[in-house]
C-alpha cells in the first residue's frame, strides 16, 4: 500500500512520521490490585473495587463493599486516583464486553480514593495527564484491542485470564506532544459526553414513560373526557389466541420463502417493524403442512418459554411464529396497541404462572386465561396514543445514539491513527 508524504507504515498500520508506536508496558506504570479478605467487608468505610464493579462505562454503585477508614490507611498503594485505568486480568473470553478479561475502566472523581481489588491492575502513563490517560483508554476500547485479547487470553469462555508480560506488548501510537494527545483526548471526551447526555436522556424518557403507564393502563389516572367503569377481561375474551409453530428443517422446501417466521427471540419487548434483509422466511407449503399459522399486521405477541418468556411484542406486519409464541389477534372493540402496553405490564404475572419443566414457561391455556381492565374502545385508543407517542421519542433518541456511537468510532479510527491530525 502506498504511504502518503509525512507518514510511515508500522506494526499498527500506517501512522504519522513524527508519531511512534510503542508497546503499552513502555508508556505505563501500574499497580496489582490486591487481594482483600472477605473478612474485612463491611457497609461503610472506604470503597474496594472489584472487577465485578467495572464496566466498560465506569464502576458500579450497586451491591459496593468497604473496609475500615482506619485499616484502609495501610492500602494507600491501591488507592485509585482520578484519571486511573483499571484493567481487568481475570473474566469472561470477548465479545462479553462488561465481564470481560482485559476491560478498561476508566476511573471518575467520584471513586477516587477508593482501593483496587484483585484481579485487576492500575495503569498510570508514566509523563501522566488526564488527558494521556483518556487517550490510553480510548485506544483499549478498539476492536484492535480485542483482537489483542483475543488472542492472548487462557482458559474457557467463563473464566478467562491474561497476563500482565502479554498484555503490556499491545502496541499503541501515540503522538509526540502533550498538547496533540490532549487534543485529541478532549476531542473524543466530547463525543462520549454526547453519548452519555443521550443515555440518560433515553433512561429519564423510558423511566416517565413507565409512571404514565402505571398510571393510566390501571384506572389510577382518567384522561379528560372519559368516564364509566373498566371491565376484566381475558385474553382469550379480547381476541383470537393461537400459539406458532416451526416447519420441519428436514425439508427445505419449506424454507426460504415469502412468508416472514419469527423465533422467539424476535419478541423483545418492542413493536416490531419488518426488517426485509434480516428476517427468516417460510414458503407456503411449509406453512400449510406444520404447525404455523399466518398472524395479521396489528397484533400482539407473547414468548412463552424459555429465556424470553414473558417477553411482549406488538406485530405492525403479517407474519409467522414458532411454538414458543403465542399471538394474539384482536377482536374489533379492542385496540391491539392498548393490549401490547397492557402486556407490559403483566410480565410478572406471566412469570408466576411458569411451570416448573426444564425450560419453563407457560402454555396456550395459561395465557388466555390473564385479565387485563378494558375501558372503552375510544379511551383505549386514546391511551394508546399517548404511550406510542412516548415510544416515538424514544425510539428517535436511540436513533441518534445510535449515531452518535458510529461517529464515535469512526473519530477513534482517524484520530487516534492520526489519519486526520487536530491542529
Amino acid at each position: 500500500m502506498e504511504v502518503r508524504p509525512g507518514y510511515k507504515q508500522t506494526k499498527v498500520g500506517v501512522i504519522p512520521a513524527d508519531w511512534e508506536a510503542l508497546p503499552l508496558g513502555h508508556v505505563i506504570e501500574y499497580v496489582k490490585g490486591f487481594a482483600f479478605s472477605a473478612e474485612d467487608y463491611q457497609s461503610h468505610g472506604i470503597r474496594i473495587i472489584r472487577v465485578s464493579d467495572t464496566t466498560c462505562d465506569g464502576i458500579k454503585d450497586k451491591d459496593a463493599i468497604y473496609i475500615n477508614e482506619s485499616k484502609a490507611k495501610s492500602f494507600r498503594k491501591w488507592s485509585l486516583r482520578e484519571g486511573d485505568l483499571i484493567v481487568s486480568t481475570v473474566g469472561s473470553k470477548p465479545p462479553m464486553y462488561d465481564s470481560i478479561v482485559g476491560k478498561a475502566t476508566f476511573v471518575q472523581a467520584k471513586d477516587r480514593c477508593a482501593l483496587l481489588n484483585q484481579n485487576a491492575v492500575i495503569i498510570r502513563a508514566r509523563k501522566w495527564s488526564i488527558g494521556l490517560q483518556r487517550l490510553l483508554h480510548n485506544h483499549l476500547r478498539q476492536k484492535r484491542y480485542l483482537n489483542h485479547i483475543e488472542m492472548i487470553y487462557r482458559g474457557n469462555a467463563n473464566q478467562a485470564s491474561i497476563t500482565l508480560k502479554e498484555l503490556f506488548e499491545y502496541p499503541i501510537p501515540l503522538p509526540p506532544t502533550k498538547a496533540e494527545q490532549e487534543a485529541i483526548a478532549e476531542a473524543l471526551s466530547d463525543a462520549d459526553s454526547l453519548i452519555e447526555s443521550l443515555e440518560h436522556l433515553i433512561a429519564k424518557k423510558r423511566q416517565i414513560k413507565q409512571g404514565t403507564m402505571q398510571e393510566l393502563l390501571t384506572d389510577k389516572k382518567r384522561l379528560p373526557g372519559f368516564s364509566g367503569e373498566w371491565e376484566v377481561k381475558t385474553l382469550g375474551d379480547l381476541g383470537n389466541c393461537f400459539a406458532g409453530g416451526t416447519p420441519s428443517t428436514f425439508h427445505p422446501e419449506y424454507w426460504g420463502g415469502e412468508i416472514c417466521w419469527l423465533p422467539s427471540g424476535r419478541v423483545q419487548n418492542c413493536i416490531l417493524e419488518c426488517r426485509p434483509e434480516d428476517e427468516i422466511r417460510i414458503t407456503k407449503r411449509g406453512l400449510e403442512e406444520s404447525a404455523a399459522k399466518l398472524i395479521k399486521a396489528q397484533s400482539v405477541l407473547v414468548a412463552i418459554t424459555g429465556a424470553t418468556c414473558a417477553n411482549i411484542a406488538c406485530l405492525e406486519f403479517e407474519a409467522s411464529a414458532n411454538q414458543s409464541v403465542v399471538a394474539i389477534e384482536p377482536i374489533s372493540t379492542v385496540n391491539y396497541r392498548f393490549i401490547y402496553y397492557s402486556m407490559l405490564m403483566e410480565r410478572d404475572t406471566i412469570l408466576s404462572l411458569q411451570s416448573g419443566s426444564a425450560q419453563g414457561g407457560v402454555n396456550l391455556k395459561t395465557t388466555k386465561s390473564i385479565q387485563l381492565q378494558i375501558p372503552s374502545l375510544p379511551e383505549q385508543t386514546a391511551i394508546a396514543a399517548i404511550l406510542s407517542d412516548m415510544d416515538t421519542e424514544i425510539n428517535t433518541l436511540e436513533a441518534k445514539l445510535t449515531k452518535a456511537r458510529q461517529i464515535k468510532q469512526g473519530m477513534m479510527q482517524e484520530l487516534l491513527t492520526g489519519r486526520i491530525r487536530l491542529i
